[in-house]
Parts: C-alpha cells; sequence; structure tokens
C-alpha cells in the first residue's frame, strides 16, 4: 500500500521506514551509511530517487536493486500428499548442508533459486499436504529472500513499529488505541490542542499528523524538556512546527495561581533529562527551583577564576597569559550565548502561558506514566467547555480513581471509560483463522466532555436555580431506583 501521496519519492535526508514481512524499523536515509535490519546489512544510496512503497532486494556488496515482479515459479509436479502424519522431523529430510547453502550463497546465487533447490532436495516436500508445502517455501523464502521495502512513515506504520519493538517507550500504548484516542479527541485541522504524553512523541506526532499543519499544539511536559524522539520520524515539513508549543507541567500550578514568572526556568534540557525520568512534573517545582537560583551565578568564567590564580603566583608565561585571555573571550561568548538561549526560551515560554491563559483549548490528550487524576485536574482548566478530553492508562485502577473524582468535582459529562480489543486475522484462502498471538491488553481509555462549572454562584436568579435544581432531582430519582 502507498503512503504519504502518490508518487512520493525517497530523498536524501528523509526518514523512511524499513519494512519486511510484518516487521518494521524507522531510519534516516543517508548515503554511505550502513544500515542493519533483520540480519541484512545494507546500504540505501540506491534507494534514493524511487518511490516510496518500492521492493528492493539486497545484492552483493549490500546494493539495494529495485525487485523486478516475477512470475512466482512453482514447483511444477504439484504433488502433494493428503496429510502430514507420517513426516517426521528429525532433520534428516534435507541433503543439502548449511556449507552446501552457504556455497550457493558465495556463487552469488539468488535467494529464489536456492529456495528451489531446497525444494527439489527436500525428500519429504511431496508427501507434504499443499498448506505445509506453501508453508515451507514461505519461511525458506523468508529466510534466503533478501528483500526489503521502503515506506513512507505514518501514524499507523510508526505506532505498529514501537509497539512491536520498544513497547515501553510508549507505556504500551497499542495502535487501535491511539486510533481511538485521536477519535475521541475530535482532533482535525485547526484545532488549538493540549498534549500531555510520555511516549517519546509518539501521540503527539499522531496529532500533528492529523491536523495537517494547521492550528496550534501545546505540548505539556515533565521534567527539563519535550522528549520528541518519535516526533522525529514522521518526518514532518518545517512549518508544522512553527505552532507546536511547550510548557512544563511544574509551572502549571503557578500559572493557575496567578503567580507565574520565568525566572526560575526549568534547567537546560540535558542538566535535567535525569530529573525527568524519576519524578512527576507536578511534583517538580520544588525540586528544580532551588538547583536553578544557585546555577545561575555560576557562568563558566567564575569557574575559571581559581586555576589561573595560582599560576599567576608561580610566575607567567606570555604564552600562559594570551591562553588565558583567549579562554575568557571564550567564556564571554559562551555566557552570551547562554543569555540568548535562555531569552529565546523565556519568550517561547511566555508565549505558550498566554496561549493557556486563554483557557480554550480544543481538547486535552493525556497519555503518560503519572498518574492521571492531578494532571486532569490542573489540565482540564484550560479546556474551554463542551471540548473532548481523552485520558490514556495502562492499567484501569487509577483511571477508576480518575472517573470516581471528576464525577464528585463536575463540570463533565459523558464520562467513559473503555478498554479496545484486538485480535489479528491470518486471511489465506482454506485458512483462515485467528493468529495464535492475541495482544493481552492494549491499555485503558478514559473519555469524556467539558461542560461549564458552575461553581454554585449565590447571586443566581430563579432561572439559575432551577437550573441547578433539575440534575439534583433527577440524581435523586436514581438513586430510588433499586441497584
Amino acid at each position: 500500500a502507498m503512503e504519504g501521496g502518490p508518487g512520493a519519492r525517497i530523498r536524501e535526508g528523509d526518514c523512511a521506514v524499513l519494512k519486511r514481512d510484518e516487521v518494521f524499523k524507522a531510519v534516516s536515509v543517508l548515503r554511505r551509511r550502513k544500515i542493519i535490519f533483520e540480519k541484512q546489512w545494507f546500504y540505501l544510496d540506491n534507494a534514493i530517487g524511487h518511490i516510496y512503497g518500492t521492493t528492493f532486494e539486497v545484492t552483493s556488496g549490500g546494493n539495494l536493486q529495485p525487485k523486478q515482479e516475477v512470475e512466482e515459479t512453482t514447483t511444477e509436479t504439484k504433488e502433494a500428499g493428503t496429510d502430514n502424519r507420517n513426516i517426521v522431523d528429525d532433520g534428516k529430510s534435507q541433503k543439502l548442508t548449511h556449507d552446501d547453502i552457504k556455497a550457493l550463497k558465495d556463487k552469488g546465487i539468488k535467494g529464489q533459486e536456492i529456495v528451489q533447490q531446497l525444494i527439489e532436495n527436500s525428500t519429504t516436500f511431496r508427501d507434504k499436504t499443499e498448506f505445509a508445502q506453501d508453508k515451507y517455501i514461505k519461511k525458506k523464502k523468508k529466510k534466503y529472500e533478501a528483500v526489503i521495502t521502503i515506506v513512507k512513515p505514518s501514524t499507523r506504520i510508526l505506532s505498529t513499529m514501537y509497539y512491536a519493538r520498544e513497547p515501553g517507550k510508549i507505556n504500551h500504548l497499542r495502535y487501535d488505541t491511539l486510533a481511538q484516542m485521536l477519535t475521541l479527541g475530535n482532533i482535525h485541522a485547526g484545532n488549538k490542542m493540549i498534549v500531555m504524553e510520555t511516549c517519546s512523541g509518539l501521540v503527539l506526532g499522531a496529532v500533528m499528523e492529523r491536523m495537517g499543519g494547521y492550528g496550534s499544539i501545546i505540548q505539556m511536559y515533565p521534567g527539563g524538556g519535550p522528549v520528541r524522539a518519535a516526533t522525529s520520524c514522521f518526518g514532518f515539513p518545517k512549518p508544522f512546527f512553527d505552532n507546536l508549543h511547550e510548557f512544563p507541567l511544574s509551572k502549571v500550578q503557578s500559572l493557575l495561581s496567578g503567580t507565574f514568572t520565568t525566572e526560575t526556568l526549568p534547567a537546560d534540557p540535558e542538566e535535567n533529562a535525569l530529573v525527568e525520568e524519576e519524578s512527576n512534573g507536578l511534583t517538580e517545582e520544588k525540586q528544580t527551583s532551588p538547583q536553578e537560583t544557585e546555577e545561575e551565578p555560576t557562568p563558566e568564567a567564575a569557574m575559571e577564576i581559581n586555576p589561573t590564580e595560582e599560576q599567576d603566583a608561580m610566575d607567567v608565561n606570555a604564552e600562559d597569559v594570551e591562553f588565558k585571555e583567549n579562554k575568557e573571550k571564550e567564556n564571554k561568548e559562551n555566557v552570551r550565548e547562554k543569555q540568548i538561549k535562555q531569552w529565546e526560551r523565556r519568550k517561547k515560554l511566555l508565549e505558550a502561558a498566554a496561549l493557556l491563559r486563554e483557557k480554550n483549548a480544543d481538547g486535552l490528550i493525556v497519555a503518560s506514566k503519572f498518574h492521571p487524576t492531578p494532571l486532569l485536574l490542573s489540565l482540564l482548566e484550560f479546556v474551554a467547555p463542551s471540548r473532548p478530553f481523552v485520558v490514556y492508562c495502562q492499567y484501569k485502577e487509577p483511571l477508576l480513581d480518575c472517573y470516581t473524582k471528576l464525577r464528585e468535582r463536575g463540570g463533565v459529562i459523558n464520562l467513559k471509560l473503555s478498554e479496545t480489543w484486538l485480535r489479528n486475522y491470518q486471511v489465506l484462502p482454506d485458512r483462515s483463522h485467528p493468529k495464535l498471538t492475541m495482544s493481552g491488553g492494549g491499555g485503558y481509555l478514559l473519555s469524556g466532555i467539558t461542560v461549564v462549572l458552575d461553581k454554585g454562584k449565590s447571586e443566581s436568579s430563579n432561572s439559575e436555580a432551577l437550573k441547578m435544581e433539575e440534575p439534583s432531582s433527577k440524581r435523586c430519582k436514581l438513586q430510588d431506583l433499586p441497584c
């Protein structure tokens, strides 16, 4: 299947996905860079300029050659047994040895021919049933025919890849659950979305893909900076990132209470990567502020003074003085650079804060390793009424807790806690059946719609009082019903 528009071509520097059967791997398309995928090594040089979705064969020297569509060479003698009861797998049915096969490979004989030889030299092949023969051929082809398809990354492909390769990095968010999130969150172009995720940027990328570069996204992040490893695999064009903002979770409370300042920024992302791993973003504030206040007054210039003072006492050469001056110049430039960076980050932070302060987001998506309740209760403040929100959690219990708290607080309707169920099928003539490996659980979703939260105003007029009474009378009726 062609992904990403008809006829998109593979360009140098692109992000592409390699596919072989049901295995995917994301790579950057670079020249003369060895890539190892499924026990095969090769270079992507020859793929550049071809259309996405092309299937290549790996030839000698690791070069990729577009695979010519060959008519399936079937074994002419279609003899098949009636059943497999007399076949014993004792490893003696294949006359070709490992060395024979290696010799064939070294001669540069194509995978297809090796498979053909294996069939001819198998003593049991003719006794197998037709299905077993097909299965045998398929298995040998997989082993000896080095074919790789290069596809354009998309949410579907990347979420499948992450779920199969490193599910821990995306909190075991299964691809069908992600699809449900995008639907329940009503994500479309022109939205103003708040996204809080610790899924390596996969959920963020999925939202960005749906919005197609129109609208704005504010990514809430724990720790020192947002993680966007998976987002970069999508290969979005530059303009997609113009309306992507980020805001630290540690500042949410201060923004809500009106004490928000940009004075105590979280430290640089590099320094803070560790903190992010260990602690929940909401309890972060206390941890980072003391550190920053200590760090800021010590630029590198100040750190350099001690060693040079000692040298002064030891009668410095002219060279040392020159070295010292250069060092100071370098330090001044470094400090200047740091200040510019800091200023830019402040500006970005203030922009994001201003967007949040409007409290008119069109939706909220949460998929993180943190407990959803405190996150949701604070982030829902920024969402306009009558808008959807979706929370993903790998486990059911935190969402049950969240459900109860939201019910007590009010301000939400249509609360649903759901789990999607996924079953894969093998579809082949005469042998379609569910695959034996069925996914155990794809996590849980809590979704709902925001409504105006009535704070119980005392100066409410009669009509408002009536409105407020209505739900309570309904509630009585519900309680009277036998459980």
